[in-house]
């Protein structure tokens, strides 16, 4: 999930691209588990260390003030104890509706198609499990001031998305995803994200994630760290995550 900052040029979820602009976001992350949760959400031993290892991209587009269109692709390779795999991940194409918006608040829904390839299509799964996906997702984002502001961090805000998965091969997920941020003077973002989710009748996660992002006029670098932290039938997943972002 890209990040989303009222009133500034980065934008996603909530808060529509402006007519004619375009974000592109190319990101790597490598996550390490040596540990999982079992069905009881309890943490257990792998039989050996789980890597998985991701270089992904995330492009949006404004073709007008309230339609975006997006796309996410992403290259993976990674090994367990039972399997080495390198390949293309998922391909996602979809687009976001701007409902409503005012100075504060945004109100969007999203619809898209993923075609499943050769990686992981989902953390819980082996790769190549899973062929098509459907997926719709409401997302609200409201821009925050008062005590926030009185610290020193310029333009808070908040933005929770909830979305349903409708998945071939694998069990349909619901998922919510919840992003907290703000700037630290002109040229620092940072951000404090969770993702979280359900397949059907199996696996459960959440995931932390922190970062910050470094502003250098239309380009921003972005350095974090994720960490699994609950789940059922989930790789007890951490690692650093890096992104490249620029606008257009």
């Amino acid at each position: 999930m890209a990040a989303a900052v009222p009133g500034g040029d980065a934008t996603a979820g909530a808060w529509a691209q402006p007519k004619g602009r375009t974000q592109a976001i190319l990101k790597y992350e490598h996550m390490v588990a040596e540990n999982g949760f079992d069905p009881q959400g309890d943490s257990q031993p792998l039989p050996a260390e789980r890597r998985d290892s991701a270089l992904g991209l995330f492009a949006e587009y404004g073709v007008t003030d309230r339609l975006t269109l997006q796309l996410k692709a992403d290259w993976q390779d990674g090994e367990d104890a039972f399997v080495d795999y390198e390949g293309r991940g998922p391909i996602e194409i979809g687009a976001t509706w701007q409902v409503w918006r005012d100075d504060r608040n945004a109100v969007s829904l999203y619809g898209g198609y993923a075609n499943g390839g050769e990686g992981r299509n989902a953390g819980y799964a082996p790769p190549g499990v899973g062929k098509h996906d459907w997926e719709a997702r409401l997302s609200a984002g409201r821009s925050l001031g008062g005590a926030a502001s009185r610290l020193g961090v310029d333009q808070p805000f908040v933005e929770i998305q909830a979305a349903r998965r409708f998945r071939d091969g694998l069990p349909d997920e619901t998922r919510l995803d919840a992003t907290v941020g703000g700037r630290l003077g002109r040229d620092w973002l940072v951000l404090g994200q969770a993702f979280g989710g359900a397949a059907d009748g199996g696996a459960r996660w959440l995931s932390l994630e922190g970062s910050v992002v470094r502003d250098l006029d239309r380009w921003s670098l972005q350095v974090g760290w994720r960490h699994t932290v609950a789940g059922r039938e989930t790789p007890i997943a951490r690692g650093p995550v890096f992104a490249l972002w620029r606008r257009f």
